[in-house]
């Protein structure tokens, strides 16, 4: 089977892991060999000294796409739900992929930052405002938006299961699943 990696951005609380979770069960009922790249886990386990600095941050999104293309170079779907905030970090990650002839989708959830304040799954957007912590993507620090992501799914629209559904669609047109 042909490994790839699927590249999920978006703002925190967006819904990226929750959907990446649900489509990676299945490709994983399909026989498929899967890996899910998690961001919070990666900065624990791969990215730990790391801050949160234009620098760092695109250290660490590095860091992330070499491992999901060695991976997908070896025959893995790779779902990585990782804000990846900047464009040129992403298009790095894009261009390695590239480089080694392996498949790779960007997919932008994009959920509004309302949506994401009332969710706040971490407790981020309220830390935020309590003045606790700065520098929160899409708050008080840049995301830029995919130009022209693989696709765009709007999650605060669709159940998660419609969610990874469009996913797994995108997969299956371009053969990869």
């Amino acid at each position: 089977m042909t490994g790839a990696t699927i590249w999920l951005t978006g703002l925190p609380s967006a819904g990226k892991t929750t959907i990446a979770y649900e489509l990676a069960g299945r490709l994983r009922g399909e026989g498929h060999r899967v890996e899910v790249l998690d961001g919070d886990e990666i900065r624990e386990f791969l990215s730990a000294g790391l801050g949160f600095s234009r620098e760092d941050r695109h250290t660490n999104v590095r860091r992330i796409g070499f491992v999901a293309e060695l991976l997908a170079s070896n025959g893995v779907k790779v779902v990585v739900p990782v804000i990846a905030p900047y464009a040129d970090s992403r298009e790095a990650v894009r261009e390695r992929h590239g480089a080694e002839g392996t498949p790779y989708l960007e997919v932008h959830i994009a959920t509004p930052v309302e949506v994401c304040a009332e969710r706040d799954v971490k407790g981020l957007y309220a830390r935020q405002a309590a003045g606790e912590i700065s520098g929160l993507t899409g708050v008080d620090d840049p995301y830029e938006e995919p130009k022209a992501p693989d696709l765009r799914i709007e999650s605060h629209t669709q159940t998660v299961q419609e969610s990874a559904q469009a996913l797994y669609a995108l997969l299956t047109g371009r053969g990869l699943a």
